[in-house]
């Protein structure tokens, strides 16, 4: 059987499942809200849920498997390790799903790190369960999914504000937060995805550019934890902060837009300011989503360039060839898929199939999670070592809110 790169693998599966949802097999959507012990067994563990959550992990399963073929993994180690995996996820976004916890906007990738970490912790697990563990794959099938989310249109019908607000303030934070980082001793890899994460759109820029660089998972998980963290006191205080500052609506939406890191807290702080707040700040967020693929294939070529500069004493490939080798191709998947969503499905067709993707988009990446907990020791995270990253982080967002402040001021006063 041909042996497929890890990336290409991803990419065609990814895109498979676009396709299987174009021509009508929708991926299944279960439910996971609930508010209550009673409501969690009527809603939540149902038969008619319980076979959508089990349709669902045929799908999953059946593209993993085909991703451990495809990649030349070991098949006896996956029939045991991805139900476990699969299972632990299902807890994580039924934790998620809670009505309390939905209101703290916990994200359920939170909660299937933390479920990982403390089984891998608390337990001895066995060197081939987490050799087995396909965390760079579902990360990646999650990220060319993504790509169907980043509709260029829904940006250029927002406005030219959006658009010119995300680009100074996207160029002005990661730039700052870079020197930040190299300033205060972070190594580069780990200063890439605190940039990328602060300055774009949290989770899903540092998953990104943690793909793009070939980053270390223990980082990535770091950052992640820290963005989502963050995010909560933010969601609070800004809306806050900005009623007592006497910012209009649109200046506030601009600015929440603009600084909260993560999509699901922007519309959770938008919606305690107003209806034109909550608007224009998920115009803002849209415009900077929409450059996340950009930065992302950015970072990717400056990332292979840099390595083969490194690398062309030792090695007898040059140039353009090198690049190619070392670039990461799932980023082609995903903006693949934005394109395809952007000018060639018709926005009809888009929201018959929106809902399934994003479902198994977030499932992706609730799986990569899990196994990113499983696979890494806890103490790595709150090493002393991290704190250069959590000062940098701080500091790159206070930045990012002050600045994104003055150019929504200036912008949508």
């Amino acid at each position: 059987m041909i042996k497929l790169h890890e990336d290409w693998a991803a990419v065609w599966l990814g895109f498979i499942l676009i396709a299987l949802a174009l021509l009508g097999f929708q991926a299944p959507v279960p439910a996971f809200g609930w508010n209550g012990a009673q409501q969690l067994g009527d809603s939540v563990f149902n038969g008619k849920n319980l076979l959508a959550i089990g349709a669902l992990f045929l799908l999953t399963a059946l593209a993993a498997l085909a991703g451990t073929l495809l990649t030349g993994k070991p098949l006896k180690q996956f029939v045991v390790v991805f139900p476990i995996v699969f299972l632990l996820s299902v807890l994580a976004l039924v934790l998620a799903g809670n009505k309390t916890v939905k209101g703290l906007n916990l994200e359920a990738v939170i909660f299937s790190l933390t479920i990982g970490l403390l089984i891998g912790n608390l337990f001895r697990l066995p060197a081939w369960f987490r050799a087995a563990l396909s965390t760079e794959l579902f990360v990646k099938i999650g990220l060319v999914l993504l790509g169907t989310t980043i509709i260029f249109g829904d940006v250029l019908k927002a406005g030219a504000y959006g658009i010119v607000q995300s680009l100074v303030v996207v160029l002005s934070v990661w730039y700052f937060a870079y020197w930040v980082c190299k300033r205060l001793g972070v190594d580069e890899e780990m200063g890439f995805m605190i940039s990328s994460a602060v300055s774009i759109c949290g989770v899903s820029a540092a998953i990104a550019t943690a793909g793009a660089i070939k980053g270390d998972n223990k980082k990535l998980s770091y950052v992640i934890s820290m963005v989502l963290i963050t995010a909560i006191p933010m969601m609070i205080i800004m809306p806050w902060l900005a009623v007592k500052m006497g910012l209009s609506q649109a200046v506030t939406g601009a600015w929440l837009g603009g600084s909260i890191d993560t999509t699901g807290a922007v519309v959770a702080s938008g919606t305690l300011v107003g209806e034109e707040a909550l608007k224009i700040s998920t115009i803002v967020k849209f415009s900077q989503n929409v450059l996340l693929g950009i930065a992302a294939f950015a970072i990717s070529v400056y990332w292979s360039l840099r390595g083969g500069q490194q690398r062309t004493m030792v090695d007898e490939k040059k140039g353009l060839a090198l690049v190619w080798e070392r670039f990461p191709k799932f980023v082609l998947g995903f903006l693949a898929a934005s394109l395809l969503f952007s000018f060639f499905v018709s926005p009809e067709k888009t929201g018959l199939v929106k809902d399934g993707l994003k479902n198994l988009q977030n499932l992706w990446f609730v799986l990569a999670f899990t196994s990113i907990g499983l696979e890494t020791n806890f103490a790595d995270l709150f090493h002393q070592d991290n704190r250069k990253p959590l000062y940098a982080f701080l500091l790159a967002q206070l930045f990012n809110i002050g600045i994104t402040l003055v150019v929504a001021w200036l912008l949508f006063r």
